[in-house]
């Protein structure tokens, strides 16, 4: 058996209970003598607050505290890198409120009820301010200024004096700006918190976060001593980059528990995720891009504006993931890439499914079918004479990105292939010809994205204990990847035992002292090696105890039928459990050997690998209505080495399905006054499963040289290959009638004016 199970397209472990409804969420938990929390947001996106009566609140049942800024002390949650500290976010507004959804103050009480009722009294009063909400005004030197300190909305300015002469050996040069914008996560599970004081003294926080590490902070923010926190993470409905970051609720969630001494949990209702939780994207691009008559880049200049929204996180230095992955999967000799971030009166902006790789991803591939059609060149043709080839890795591109491995002719080879490309064009012909009422879009990707890009270690430990249980302990975190599954296969080859036998622990700093977390796709490559090297060095521990007690070589120990015995003689096979006792005794274990049948280790792969792919849609836009339908979505994703092909296609759906959400329907948006117009789901347009089409998942297979697994990331491939290959397709259904670009989302109502602008 040992080995099998590596590759294998198991059943994931984890469904059961999810199916059986017993996943055990934040909102599932509700202590003896909860208090609940609830929030008071600003309704105004700009302003002074002159005041903020609580007193009627405080005299409603069942209310034991209302707080704000004046009467709690929480701290601020800090900026992004290489953001001014002025940026630095109260947890409670402190003189102003910069967006709408921003909390003012809190309201505990012995129920949810009672504490929103009371949350409802509060009166903040609040002087308006003019706001500034879009990004391509606000670095004007007229805008409204969100900190006048600074003397203006740029936080982080990278622009640079442009390269001379940098396209002047091209025929064509291509000009185009782009806008990918603002999203939000939506996940399954909206925000939340528990804190818990613990008998022996501190508290346990229970957090629906990417990285149970990255929140003891909050601690550290409260001001509390170093381990009074034990974070914990229960089962946790999606994250998609936003529940990496810490927010002011859950921060206020400890800082009342401490206040207190009571149990406290907050849950944000859905309206309040969408205003409350970070959005995505929000990136405008300006792009230059030289081309050779027969289609060979010259090359490519790009002048990229991030909306921070009200305070600079993560999402301020999204830009330097973009120019990190602006070339893609091409040969591009000579790039000038300048950046900067600016804040709004809007939802802050963090990462999000790709984080700043499907920004490049779109910038370069809406870029090659432009050129394609100026330079009447087919885009699979086009993109063929540009790649990379196969025999050039490693490849280091112009912006330093160290590629690992590669075949990205190879995946588009295959997805024009099992998309029937040849085919299409030939009816897309035939129904131009015809002037059909409806048209079909052809739209290509070749993608290339980075994982683990950041943080290139992670810790684990496998043991065994006295009653056989196999355990790994990780500092990753899985909410829906699998981890359960793929992590129990690796130990379960290791071992020659049952995947089902392996219990994986993530999201608990009393068990695990440190890790990363999930995010950038980095889980099975740094996790899983990890695991997999403690495994290995499990597997020698035990052949070291074997070697001694049967006082033979440790060659001639192996593993099998779940436990050692020394090769050719099955009379001294002895199982896990049963040497697991053995080297919990001092007497039988030999000198400097740690008691326990355990190893624990980090991993460092040293930097980020990089998936690649090639993704074909095919759409379908009545001309006259502008409605549309996605017919067909081939997506080929390489990955490296596939460990479950059931996981790695769920994550290929899963984001496949988000791209299609950003190219056809999703749209922050608000108005001049900074009111959000999208604060719930019958105004924020996510995809369903009936609108969903049939997706066709492939893949090939280039491992990576740089983990002893080849694996390199899926968990955001999926959106990086498929929105821009949708935007593409919904491009080329509407060329003939004279529209070379629209930005996303393409929603009927755009693609019906952008026909009659065209027409006109």
């Amino acid at each position: 058996m040992q080995g099998s199970i590596l590759g294998n397209a198991v059943k994931r472990v984890e469904d059961p209970r999810f199916i059986r409804g017993e996943g055990r969420f934040i909102d599932d938990m509700v202590p003896d003598d909860c208090v609940f929390l609830v929030p008071v947001r600003s309704t105004v996106a700009h302003g002074e607050i002159l005041s903020i009566d609580v007193a009627k609140a405080m005299g409603m049942p069942g209310v034991l505290g209302v707080y704000t800024a004046d009467t709690l002390e929480a701290g601020t949650i800090r900026q992004g890198p290489m953001c001014p500290p002025e940026t630095a976010m109260p947890t409670l507004a402190t003189g102003k409120v910069r967006y709408v959804g921003e909390v003012v103050a809190v309201v505990a009480a012995s129920s949810e009820r009672e504490a929103t009722d009371a949350g409802e009294t509060v009166w903040a009063d609040i002087e308006p301010l003019d706001p500034t909400v879009d990004v391509r005004f606000s670095h004007a030197a007229d805008a409204p200024l969100l900190y006048p300190e600074l003397g203006t909305n740029v936080v982080i300015d990278h622009i640079g004096e442009r390269e001379e002469g940098l396209l002047d050996d091209a025929d064509v040069v291509v000009r185009a700006e782009f806008r990918n914008q603002r999203v939000a996560p939506v996940p399954l599970e909206s925000n939340g918190a528990l804190a818990l004081p613990e008998v022996e003294g501190g508290f346990s926080l229970w957090v629906g976060t990417q990285n149970i590490f990255g929140h003891l902070v909050i601690g550290k923010i409260l001001g509390m001593e170093r381990g009074a926190v034990r974070g914990r993470m229960p089962d946790m409905g999606g994250g998609f980059g936003a529940k990496f970051q810490t927010y002011p609720m859950q921060i206020l969630t400890l800082a009342v528990a401490a206040k207190l001494n009571r149990p406290v949990k907050w849950v944000e209702t859905r309206a309040q995720n969408l205003t409350g939780m970070s959005h995505g994207r929000a990136q405008d691009q300006e792009v230059e891009m030289g081309f050779k008559n027969d289609g060979t880049i010259v090359g490519l200049r790009i002048i990229l504006t991030q909306d921070c929204g009200a305070y600079p996180w993560f999402g301020a230095s999204m830009p330097v993931w973009t120019k990190f992955m602006a070339t893609g999967t091409y040969r591009i000799p000579k790039v000038d890439l300048g950046w900067r971030s600016v804040v709004t009166n809007t939802v802050p902006i963090h990462a999000y499914r790709g984080a700043g790789r499907p920004e490049a991803s779109s910038l370069i591939e809406r870029t090659m079918d432009i050129a394609a059609g100026r330079l009447g060149i087919d885009p699979v043709e086009l993109r063929k004479r540009n790649l990379i080839a196969s025999d050039e890795f490693p490849y280091t591109t112009p912006m330093g990105a160290e590629y690992d491995s590669g075949d990205y002719l190879k995946a588009l080879d295959m997805a024009i292939e099992l998309a029937g490309y040849g085919e299409l064009r030939a009816e897309q012909a035939v129904r131009r010809a015809n002037g059909d009422r409806t048209q079909i879009g052809i739209g290509v990707s070749s993608y290339v994205e980075v994982t683990a890009p950041e943080g290139t270690n992670e810790w684990s430990r496998v043991e065994v204990d006295l009653d056989g249980q196999v355990t790994v302990y990780v500092g990753t975190s899985g909410h829906g990847q699998g981890h359960e599954t793929a992590f129990a296969q690796i130990v379960a080859s290791a071992l020659d035992i049952s995947y089902l036998d392996v219990k994986v622990v993530e999201g608990d700093t009393a068990f695990i002292p440190k890790g990363g977390g999930t995010g950038g796709s980095r889980s099975l490559q740094l996790g899983g090696s990890s695991i997999f090297k403690s495994s290995e060095g499990l597997v020698e521990k035990a052949k070291l105890l074997m070697s001694h007690l049967h006082e033979v070589s440790t060659e001639d120990v192996t593993v099998k039928n779940g436990g050692t015995q020394v090769a050719g003689v099955p009379g001294t096979h002895i199982g896990w459990k049963e040497l697991a006792k053995i080297a919990s005794d001092i007497d039988a274990v030999p000198p400097g050997v740690e008691l326990g049948l355990k190893f624990e280790g980090e991993f460092d792969q040293g930097h980020g690998t990089f998936p690649f792919g090639a993704h074909v849609c095919v759409v379908e836009i009545d001309t006259e209505t502008g409605s549309l339908e996605v017919r067909k979505h081939v997506a080929v994703d390489d990955c490296g080495t596939i460990f479950n092909r059931i996981l790695v296609d769920g994550q290929v759906h899963g984001g496949v399905v988000q791209g299609i959400g950003q190219a056809l329907s999703e749209q922050v948006l608000y108005d001049e006054w900074g009111n959000p117009l999208t604060a719930n789901l019958s105004t924020y347009l996510i995809p369903t499963a009936s609108t969903t089409p049939s997706i066709t998942v492939a893949h090939t297979e280039t491992p990576t040289p740089l983990n002893p697994l080849g694996a390199k990331g899926i968990g955001e491939a999926g959106t990086i290959g498929s929105t821009c290959a949708i935007h593409n397709a919904v491009i080329d259904a509407l060329a003939p009638l004279g529209v070379e670009h629209m930005d996303m989302p393409a929603t009927p109502t755009r693609i019906w004016e952008a026909i009659q602008a065209a027409k006109s």
